[in-house]
């Protein structure tokens, strides 16, 4: 517990007071959680729909939980009765599906729209096309259940920090533009989720408001 203490408070001095910590306890054991609430983390990301229900079950109450990982549609109604941020929102169908089963717990839930940024195969996410195309929808203007935030995106997984960099700054343009464009004057979206283990000290630099760090908090798996 010492060891975890000490990582998070030289992560939390690094951090600028405008940007949340979400500690990434994905696969991490419920005691470790539970030594990390106790040292004061309140938000805390799971990739894995069953992995975040079953941890949500037996710890505090008031632990915010992001769904960071993947989201398929058929297991939204499993998180939607207390999840507090949806990161990882890539269709204008997987909006409709949260803002429906959000409806059901008369709950309005806070979601990020995914960007595609980097130059990996892998990863998800939405295109700047796509993305005009469900903020200009008229299925997306109809939902009172769901609350847009702000924009995600991962980073290549790569040593050049140069790209990594270049991709960030990208993120921040398109999130300036689209506030500017679709969000003046309102203040709910406000968060730009980028930066990881390995590169959040670029992320922030670059404009993150909210970080997402496993492996420097608890270690390698």
């Amino acid at each position: 517990m010492e060891i975890l203490n000490e990582h998070i408070n030289n992560i939390l001095q690094q951090l600028p007071s405008n940007v949340t910590l979400v500690a990434v306890t994905k696969t991490r054991p419920v005691a470790l959680l539970r030594q990390a609430y106790d040292l004061g983390l309140r938000d805390f990301g799971e990739n894995r729909v069953q992995e975040m229900i079953e941890k949500q079950a037996i710890l505090p109450g008031d632990i915010k939980w992001h769904l960071i990982g993947h989201l398929q549609t058929n297991k939204v109604k499993y998180i939607a009765p207390f999840v507090h941020l949806i990161h990882s929102i890539d269709s204008l169908r997987l909006l409709e599906e949260i803002n429906r089963q959000a409806a059901k717990y008369d709950r309005v839930i806070n979601c990020l729209l995914q960007m595609y940024i980097a130059t990996e195969e892998t990863k998800f996410g939405l295109d700047e096309t796509e993305l005009s195309g469900i903020l200009e929808s008229d299925l997306y203007k109809s939902m009172n259940n769901i609350r847009l935030c702000g924009l995600m995106g991962m980073a290549s997984f790569s040593d050049n920090t140069a790209l990594v960099r270049q991709e960030f700054a990208r993120l921040k343009l398109i999130f300036d533009k689209i506030k500017a464009d679709y969000f003046a004057g309102s203040t709910d979206f406000s968060i730009l989720s980028m930066g990881m283990s390995g590169d959040y000290h670029i992320a922030i630099e670059e404009g993150s408001s909210l970080v997402r760090i496993g492996t420097a908090l608890f270690g390698e798996r």
